[in-house]
């Protein structure tokens, strides 16, 4: 059949309390037009992330009922291990509350004043737990992946050769390579297999550990079995096997591709490192059996992890995007192609280039989106990633707007109105005004900082 329906039937439903345009108006400006202050009963369609944010199945639900809140030693410790180690081959698994925090320990140990540590493109918290170390971040992706209109199948890719460079130039100051798949930062796209063992090889050529941060690992496994010259005929598991199997360590938030509403861990194989880790664990998260989860959240993710490698999900999953940047980009609208896992990715510098991009195009959309359609999005850009620690503020390498979907949460009639709520926005758009920040933290200030428009945000 041509349609690729819903792999799943709905057993229970949450109502959308319906707004008018009015009302977002009054509500954003109150929330300072920061999209992530918003009231989550306030918005229609909440695309803000895929975080946390699905529907969980009714074996997980099962699942819970099977947790063991044990302080140590919990049977759902081992089955979330278990879970874990059939598909990524580490030695020491250490549960964490959610990704940062395993971002956190991992850094908090190898980070420090004075080190540097490259990957593909460092996301939000990762960049700023390693900037919180005194560390710095730098991205190393090819540069088919900071053009938005490149169909290069991976542009999650890292450049090898920049790569070579850097560890030749930085010396004893990297303390390991990292990689992110999918790439968020840049459009939610993919690394190929090829990609993770060469930059692998060259970690290891200069004696430095090579961690992957596996988000969305499943999602990744999808675009190689279908992108990538000789693995059409294989598993997802074993694709994603192959994946870690190179690899020295992980962190993870199991929020995404662990079908989690929270939780995620750090997986090591280097004793030492995990010894120390665990040491860090309880001061900050808990005992190493449970690392801040209750036993039923790691019963959740164990059974997730069998789920997300289901293909009929992962057809479906990839096509939602597709279909949207399809639609979008027959409206003319600009978006980051080819179609990413988690996300359809708006290049709003490209679409709105009468604003500067320190006047933040991305959030002008953003916030127009929200005021048109009662969406909410999230600015990944200049917003995000333009401060840097000195206090200093330069464009971002793009100006994207991303729509992360929450898995198994919308169905097709939610894409349709996200494509019409565009529909509106193609007739106004040259109309749009940018927005100035009035307050900010030092780090990570896009998730708390206040905006107000350079005039109104949006002119009927």
């Amino acid at each position: 059949m041509k349609t690729i329906i819903e792999p799943f039937r709905i057993k229970a439903v949450e109502p959308i309390r319906m707004t008018t345009r009015t009302e977002r108006v009054t509500k954003l400006a109150a929330a300072h037009h920061n999209l992530f202050t918003l009231n989550s009963q306030d918005v229609l369609i909440d695309l803000l992330t895929d975080s946390g944010t699905g529907a969980m199945s009714a074996e997980q639900w099962a699942a819970i009922m099977r947790g063991d809140e044990s302080y140590a030693g919990s049977p759902s410790f081992a089955r979330f291990c278990d879970a874990i180690q059939n598909l990524m081959p580490f030695d020491h698994i250490i549960p964490t509350h959610q990704g940062r925090a395993a971002e956190a320990i991992l850094f908090s140990i190898m980070g420090g004043v004075g080190r540097n540590i490259p990957s593909n493109t460092h996301f939000d918290t990762t960049r700023g737990n390693i900037e919180a170390s005194g560390a710095m971040a730098h991205d190393l992706v090819i540069d088919e992946g900071k053009d938005p209109a490149s169909e290069h199948p991976f542009k999650g890719n890292m450049d090898l050769a920049q790569l070579e460079t850097y560890l030749t130039k930085h010396g004893d100051s990297v303390p390991c390579v990292m990689i992110t798949i999918t790439n968020n930062a840049g459009g939610g796209q993919p690394v190929s297999l090829e990609n993770i063992r060469a930059v692998a090889q060259v970690a290891h050529n200069h004696s430095r550990p090579f961690f992957i941060d596996g988000c969305r690992f499943a999602e990744n496994a999808w675009f190689i079995k279908q992108r990538e010259p000789g693995q059409q005929d294989r598993s997802i598991e074993d694709i994603v096997r192959d994946c870690f199997a190179v690899a020295d360590g992980m962190t993870m938030s199991a929020k995404k591709d662990g079908f989690a509403n929270i939780g995620g861990w750090l997986a090591l194989n280097d004793p030492e490192l995990a010894e120390q880790a665990r040491a860090h664990l309880v001061r900050t998260e808990g005992f190493p059996t449970y690392g801040g989860l209750a036993g039923r959240d790691l019963d959740a993710i164990a059974q997730g992890l069998k789920e997300i490698v289901d293909e009929d999900y992962l057809r479906y999953r990839i096509r939602t995007n597709e279909y949207i940047i399809e639609r979008l980009d027959a409206l003319g609208v600009p978006v980051i192609k080819p179609a990413g896992g988690h996300a359809v990715f708006v290049d709003a510098r490209a679409w709105l280039s009468h604003i500067e991009p320190l006047q933040y195009p991305g959030q002008a959309l953003a916030c127009a989106l929200y005021e048109t359609g009662g969406i909410r999005s999230c600015e990944i850009g200049t917003v995000m990633f333009g401060r840097h620690p000195d206090g200093s503020e330069t464009p971002a390498a793009m100006d994207l707007v991303r729509l992360a979907f929450p898995r198994r949460t919308y169905t097709q009639s939610h894409a349709d109105y996200i494509v019409e709520t565009f529909e509106e926005l193609v007739q106004v758009k040259d109309k749009l005004r940018g927005f100035k920040i009035t307050k900010q933290p030092k780090l990570l200030r896009h998730f708390t900082c206040w905006f107000e428009p350079s005039s109104k945000n949006l002119v009927d």
